[in-house]
């Protein structure tokens, strides 16, 4: 299944190297002991930071690598490759630290994406609530301006990062009162009084990565923690970022893929049944036959998006395409693929137990399948007769 992405080169294949190296060495031997703790290790971000490995697309002038999200990818690529679904790097390089990019200050890129890339501070971005999922116009956490501060009141759920967090880009309604044109984003420290965490939540997959409540009773924090240039600017900034999170999603799905399909050839070569090869029955040729083949399709969509990103060229419809096929596809795949593990497929010391309930969210958070047909069904042109 190895197969030269055609936006690799040099640097790229330079970075897999130091990337591959990290994951084998820092994280795969780590993997129970995060799902036990329900998080990884602190010292992992600073060790991602000092191999320069957080942030890999933010210019050099804040602290990044000066990469393209060709790098993030090569990360995601990486990590998927041990089996890993713990470390929330994808969500704090290449979501919570361009939200910074885009539309931060100077005085605020300064202050926190040097922090973000060498790991000293661990990020989040908190938009889901218990009552809203994917309806964002119906967050009901608020900022109210109060002289030079906002006073923030509400909860979030489903946070990702939100345990060790030391810095939280928060969705609030800074007009009660409006939709989509009352949403802005506010930086939160997680040290500022009133802020609280809940439970580390309980989930039937990505049992190790960190995913939190959190609670905000009066928090308080100067009305320059304002992302954007004016309140009432954060629906949109939502909408422009989430095309880079879907593909972080539709990239680690593809990779995913590609997981399970070599951790399913080589166990159907290496387990007899019948006095031969599990590989040797046609059944078994013919499922590792689909199963490759899925792969190799989503790989090539996914390349293609990853170089239409990298161009400044993907376009909110294809990311969404993108974001459910590849999704989609990764479920199916990774079911063919514990079918052939038989029994030993239902047991959670095995990485493809683990993929098939890590693999499911794919198709929940970042915008439900659902939603992406939603968002490709408004692109189609109307017929003209």
């Amino acid at each position: 299944m190895s197969r030269r992405s055609p936006w690799m080169d040099q640097d790229l294949d330079d970075l897999r190297d130091l990337a591959r190296t990290f994951f084998e060495k820092e994280v795969k031997p780590n993997i129970d002991t995060y799902i036990a703790d329900k998080h990884v290790d602190r010292d992992l971000w600073r060790k991602a930071g000092e191999l320069g490995l957080l942030c890999l697309s933010i210019p050099e002038a804040y602290g990044g690598g000066g990469g393209t999200f060709a790098h993030e990818a090569v990360l995601i690529e990486e990590q998927a490759r041990v089996g890993d679904t713990s470390f929330g790097a994808s969500l704090h390089s290449g979501i919570v630290a361009h939200y910074l990019l885009a539309y931060g200050t100077e005085e605020q890129k300064n202050e926190w994406l040097p922090k973000l890339a060498s790991g000293e501070v661990v990020s989040a971005i908190a938009m889901t609530e218990p009552g809203t999922g994917s309806d964002l116009q119906g967050i009901r956490t608020k900022a109210i301006k109060d002289g030079d501060d906002y006073v923030v009141n509400g909860a979030k759920t489903f946070i990702t990062n939100g345990l060790l967090a030391d810095m939280v880009l928060v969705a609030v309604k800074t007009n009660p009162e409006e939709a989509a044109a009352g949403i802005s984003l506010v930086i939160v420290p997680t040290d500022t009084d009133g802020f609280r965490r809940g439970r580390v939540l309980d989930k039937i997959g990505m049992k190790g990565q960190d995913t939190c409540e959190l609670f905000f009773d009066d928090v308080r924090v100067p009305a320059s923690n304002l992302l954007g240039d004016k309140e009432g600017d954060g629906f949109v900034q939502l909408m422009m970022q989430l095309p880079q999170e879907r593909l972080i999603v539709a990239v680690g799905s593809v990779a995913a893929m590609e997981f399970c399909f070599e951790e399913t050839l080589r166990y159907v070569n290496e387990r007899t049944a019948f006095g031969r090869p599990v590989f040797g029955f046609q059944n078994t040729k013919f499922e590792m036959a689909e199963i490759a083949t899925e792969a190799r399709v989503a790989r090539s969509f996914i390349d293609e998006c990853v170089e239409l990103h990298v161009k400044g060229e993907l376009d909110i419809p294809t990311a969404a395409m993108a974001k459910y096929w590849s999704s989609e596809r990764a479920g199916l795949v990774v079911d063919k693929c514990v079918q052939l593990f038989g029994g030993y497929g239902f047991m959670e010391e095995y990485p493809i137990a683990r993929a098939f309930t890590d693999l499911r969210v794919q198709r929940i958070y970042a915008g439900t399948t659902e939603i992406m047909k939603e968002i490709i069904s408004r692109s189609l042109p109307v017929p003209t007769r």
